[in-house]
């Protein structure tokens, strides 16, 4: 070629060139199918989070409603510890509150929004406590050991109902921030799940049941789970409803299971308050003092039928008196039974204060449950009442008790209970004294109800009541009373007693309290002169039992018609005993025995529940095992080539790890896997969109070769996936 001549470019056959502008059109045709199959996928993506996020506004606010009312369901979780529409005071603000500090600075920065929550939860605290209370976060903090030490119901007070007021702020306040500012599906529920535990751990010993609110919330989340996937709003109207029948048949079917285990109960663990000294003057002391001015009203009863009123238990001796080891703790009203669960007498009280002085709350035997106190305490151990001041005059109470009414064959059967507090006798040269005197009045008697009635009777007759007599219950005075002066009052009658009984291995304490009183129209007026100690004795599985060694103002019977009963009772029963009648046990001992033994009826709960776990358990890996077999097999054998292709590429996705992503186009896939696998891949995603465009062209031999691939897949895939992952996947069913 010489210098100037210009270089030309052969020409192109006609074919040649037709041939290479068709290669050129199927290339940039297959780029621009895959562009807009890329552009859909993001596009399908992005209108997702969009309607999660910032999408139609009516998903968000519902999500925002339903987070409020998952924070509120959690919240009144707490109807077994707060009865009664106290706890919504608490509970309503703190759920909507955060919901509309959330939709309101949405597009603002976090801290804005948390510091306006603050502010906002201790305005939310003014209706609990009726002002500001700057205690308001220290009681926060003393509350959990507060409620751990309550009997419940507990009393709604603000110091207690401000733990619950913050719980449920705090999980509306993290569940709305999380559902605006994250794509996250349920995790905005999981706050208000961890307030349903503590209410659950904190409502153990509470009345009622929290299936229904376990129910509420399950919908809750099943309803907020469909608002986050973006889903049409049809899926709404079948997917709530049928939340809300799976809830329903759990609700029916969960008192049916066999669950026999009790709930563990924190306070069991808890640190109750030690014994305290109630009052300056023990009840015990006022005794005497009262019986000097017998005509001073000390309050007023309306009740269907006559009881002793009972004051104060007083179960500890040092000697010189005769206290109370009660540990009280606050209540709302209910008091735990007793051991007695057999047969008793329901007697309601409505009790009015006069001049009865103290903070003790007068009532029959052993009450249930106690309306109209504030502040009201309760002794667990002897159902003793205490309110939280002094009552003042006029002031009313309500009072449900249990009068227990145990058979004969309960009381020749019984046992003492074995307590050493009960039964420690002060060191002093008394101790010989008392043990003598008791071993004299119960000789023949080897029945501890015998030994009881005996010591009851003996100081009835070889002493007299006198309401002269010098107060005081000290050994020394106890020592007078018994070898000098034989008379006292029914202070050194009942103390006399209950510490013979404990020489004798008798549990016992003394209670102080009152006879009916004067009854005038339904209303037992209750005096000064009316006061009266007696002694009990604890028997196993009867509790404690009423003696009465006071002598009526006669010496030889009572003028007090609740005493007068029981002694004719006792004398009756002791009757039996000395004349050896067919009632009379053979032996204390075994018939003890026999009562503390339960037959077991049908088969061990605990063997039940293991039972239906491990049927659960082996049903639940039959499933694990054959769904993935059942799927795959069903794709590699379908009816058709094309659907058995496409079972291939949907396996090939599941192996991998893509089974809810089918739509994504070969490149997609291709470009996320390595080599080992994109060899396989590659060719099978080929004759998958070759499948989606040309259905009717495919072959049995595509068929099989796109199993073949397939195949490779998954080994592939299981060579790269840990063991555990592998277990995890198959365990979930992925």
């Amino acid at each position: 070629m010489t210098k100037g001549t210009r270089r030309t470019t052969p020409p192109i056959p006609p074919s040649a060139a037709h041939h290479e502008a068709a290669h050129h059109e199927a290339a940039h045709h297959e780029a621009a199918s895959r562009s807009a199959a890329r552009h859909d996928a993001t596009g399908r993506e992005a209108a997702r989070r969009g309607a999660v996020q910032g999408g139609p506004w009516w998903r968000w606010v519902a999500g925002l409603a339903v987070v409020a009312a998952l924070a509120g369901v959690a919240g009144w979780g707490f109807h077994r510890v707060f009865p009664g529409t106290g706890l919504l005071l608490a509970v309503v603000p703190a759920a909507v509150a955060p919901a509309a500090v959330a939709a309101l600075t949405r597009t603002r920065p976090l801290w804005l929004a948390l510091a306006l929550d603050l502010v906002l939860w201790l305005a939310g605290t003014i209706p609990l406590y009726g002002t500001l209370s700057p205690a308001a976060p220290a009681d926060v903090a003393n509350a959990w050991h507060a409620l751990l030490t309550t009997l419940l119901p507990a009393q709604p007070e603000p110091e207690l109902l401000v733990l619950v007021h913050t719980l449920v702020w705090a999980a509306a306040t993290i569940g709305a921030e999380t559902l605006t500012r994250t794509a996250t599906r349920i995790a905005a529920a999981l706050p208000a799940l961890a307030v349903y535990g503590v209410a659950l751990l904190l409502g153990v010993d509470g009345e009622g049941s929290n299936l229904p609110v376990a129910a509420a919330l399950f919908v809750l989340m099943a309803t907020l789970a469909l608002i986050r996937d973006g889903r049409s709003p049809a899926w709404l109207l079948g997917g709530i409803p049928a939340a809300a029948a799976l809830a329903g048949l759990a609700l029916v079917a969960a008192p049916l299971l066999p669950i026999a285990a009790e709930p563990y109960n924190p306070r069991q663990d808890a640190d109750l308050p030690p014994p305290a000294r109630v009052d300056s003057v023990s009840p015990l002391d006022r005794v005497s003092a009262w019986l000097q001015i017998p005509d001073r009203e000390l309050f007023t009863v309306e009740a269907g039928k006559p009881q002793n009123w009972r004051l104060a238990v007083l179960d500890r001796y040092d000697g010189v008196r005769w206290t109370s080891g009660a540990r009280f703790q606050p209540t709302g009203g209910r008091v735990p039974e007793g051991e007695w669960t057999g047969a008793a007498d329901v007697v309601r009280q409505r009790i009015t204060f006069g001049g009865l002085p103290g903070t003790w709350l007068p009532a029959a035997e052993r009450p249930e449950r106690v309306t109209g106190v504030r502040g009201l305490t309760v002794d667990p151990a002897s159902g003793s009442l205490l309110a939280g001041t002094k009552p003042a005059k006029g002031f009313s109470y309500e009072v449900t008790s249990r009068v227990p009414r145990p058979t004969k064959q309960d009381l020749l059967a019984a046992a003492p209970a074995r307590d050493a507090s009960l039964t420690a006798f002060p060191d002093g040269p008394q101790e010989r004294l008392f043990r003598r005197l008791a071993q004299q009045a119960v000789k023949g008697a080897g029945e501890p109800i015998r030994q009881a009635y005996r010591l009851q009777s003996y100081l009835r007759t070889n002493a007299a009541y006198d309401v002269t007599a010098p107060p005081g219950h000290s050994l020394k005075g106890l020592e007078f009373f018994l070898q000098t002066t034989h008379r006292g009052t029914s202070e050194q009658f009942a103390a006399t007693f209950a510490l013979m009984a404990r020489t004798l291995g008798l549990p016992s304490r003394v209670v102080v309290g009152f006879r009916p009183g004067e009854k005038s129209g339904g209303v037992y007026h209750v005096k000064s002169g009316h006061v009266m100690a007696w002694a009990e004795i604890r028997f196993e599985g009867l509790g404690w039992r009423p003696f009465y060694p006071t002598p009526g103002r006669s010496g030889a019977k009572d003028d007090h018609e609740v005493a007068s009963s029981a002694i004719e009772e006792s004398e009756k029963l002791e009757g039996e005993l000395a004349k050896g009648g067919s009632d009379r046990p053979k032996t204390s001992e075994p018939q003890a025995a026999d009562r503390g033994e339960q037959v077991a009826g049908g088969p061990d709960p605990w063997l039940v529940a293991a039972v239906a776990a491990g049927g659960l358990l082996a049903a639940y890996g039959g499933v694990v095992v054959v769904v993935p077999w059942r799927r795959r097999h069903g794709r590699r054998s379908a009816r058709e080539p094309a659907l058995r292709v496409l079972g291939a590429w949907r396996q090939a996705c599941d192996d991998l790890g893509l089974g809810r992503e089918y739509a994504l186009t070969a490149g997609d896939v291709v470009s996320r896997q390595p080599g080992e696998i994109s060899v396989h891949l590659h060719p099978l995603a080929e004759i998958s969109n070759f499948v989606r465009y040309a259905p009717d062209g495919v072959t049995d031999a595509a068929a099989t070769e796109a199993w073949h691939h397939s195949d490779a897949i998954r080994r592939a895939a299981r060579t790269r996936k840990p063991l555990l992952t592998r277990l995890r996947d198959r365990l979930l069913l992925r």
